[in-house]
């Protein structure tokens, strides 16, 4: 049949140490049969060799990718090597594609790995992060005299200003130097290497405001809010203190104390202050009685009455001579009456004492009342008002 037609546009994509060869297939010379693809590479200095033949080293056998990665075998930056592949369809091989190879030539350098900000006073410092090889080591020992590119301008809001500065160096910490206080700069960094005329892409900008001397205004605001922020914390610390004593001081002492007799019944033991739970099915509620609250029951009084409420006695009324008393030269009453609590009911007894002007004799008519059992007055005060006329009074002319 017809000769299988090798790949084309060999390349080598790199970055740094990652390097990955890849080409292009025409899929209709195969009519719809699977394809696979071999790729192997040598160092050139072997292909000169005419003692024997050089020892081809196989990277990728028999895939059906159109690329294969050459960053595991760790190709050494400063060698040349010769890479080729070749197509297989059923058995049958199409011709080696060989290509040349020199990292130190022909890969590409990334940008900076890392790139950072930092204001120092009314300038910026920038920390640059070198490229990192396929090892996670840098890039530098690979190209010592790799150097970096930077462009710095200064920010307007959401726009850029036109006009912007560069400034090259080898060190990995560069000073930005000549900037305004309390402007926005933005940076963009680029990795270059001069001996193969190699450079990187440019880093996104990065940006960042640069500081300077503090505005008196500005410290007085963060005095007053510090002063402002510890009061309200020392305040809040010893409020929430104080209601933390306080409650669990009502909680553990209670200013209200159960009886006696109510510790004794709640409490596991009688000594002791904390209560014991009762359930609903507790015994000590199916042995309770229904208590039922009766009011006061009402006490009497009895208060003596003026003399001017009390009746005029009979005049057809003989006095009683074995109580009579008498007295010279008084003109003061003594008053004699029996007081109890009580209600509003009362009962009096007047002692009278009469004296005439120029006469010898004066009469008086004081009695002593008998003791009274409240228990047989209480009923009938209850119900009806007391007689203050019954009683016996003694009169003298």
């Amino acid at each position: 049949g017809a000769q299988l037609s090798p790949p084309q546009n060999v390349t080598v994509m790199t970055l740094n140490t990652n390097y990955t060869l890849s080409w292009d297939w025409d899929q209709s010379a195969t009519q719809s049969h699977d394809v696979t693809f071999t790729t192997q590479y040598v160092a050139k200095y072997k292909l000169n060799s005419r003692k024997k033949s050089p020892g081809w080293f196989t990277a990728c056998e028999n895939m059906p990718h159109k690329s294969c990665d050459l960053t595991p075998f760790k190709l050494h930056y400063l060698g040349i090597y010769v890479l080729r592949v070749q197509a297989t369809v059923n058995e049958r091989h199409s011709d080696w594609v060989l290509t040349e190879f020199c990292p130190d030539k022909d890969a590409a350098v990334g940008p900076p790995s890392k790139v950072d900000l930092s204001p120092a006073g009314s300038d910026l410092d920038v920390f640059i992060s070198d490229p990192l090889t396929s090892t996670n080591s840098s890039m530098k020992d690979n190209l010592p005299k790799l150097y970096y590119y930077i462009v710095y301008w200064e920010r307007f809001g959401n726009t850029q200003a036109l006009r912007s500065q560069t400034l090259c160096s080898h060190a990995n910490m560069v000073t930005l130097p000549n900037l305004k206080a309390w402007t926005w700069y933005c940076v963009s960094i680029q990795s270059r290497y001069d001996f193969y005329n190699k450079s990187s892409s440019f880093t996104s900008p990065h940006c960042m405001q640069t500081e300077g001397a503090t505005p008196w205004w500005q410290i007085f605001v963060y005095f007053v809010s510090s002063l402002v922020i510890c009061f309200l914390v020392m305040s809040l610390s010893l409020y929430g203190s104080f209601w933390c004593y306080k409650t669990f001081k009502a909680t553990l002492y209670p200013s209200i104390q159960l009886p006696i007799d109510f510790k004794d019944y709640f409490c596991d033991t009688p000594g002791s202050d904390i209560p014991r739970l009762l359930t609903p099915d507790s015994e000590s509620e199916l042995l309770c009685d229904k208590v039922t609250v009766c009011p006061m029951p009402l006490v009497l009084e009895i208060h003596k009455p003026p003399m001017e409420a009390l009746p005029v006695p009979p005049s057809d009324l003989e006095p009683d001579r074995s109580d009579r008393h008498s007295r010279q030269d008084s003109s003061s009453s003594r008053d004699s009456g029996v007081y109890s609590t009580g209600g509003s009911s009362s009962l009096r007894q007047p002692n009278s004492n009469r004296s005439t002007t120029g006469a010898e004799e004066s009469w008086q008519s004081p009695f002593d009342l008998k003791q009274v059992k409240m228990q047989e007055l209480a009923p009938g005060l209850k119900s009806r008002l007391l007689i203050t006329d019954e009683g016996i009074v003694d009169m003298r002319v």
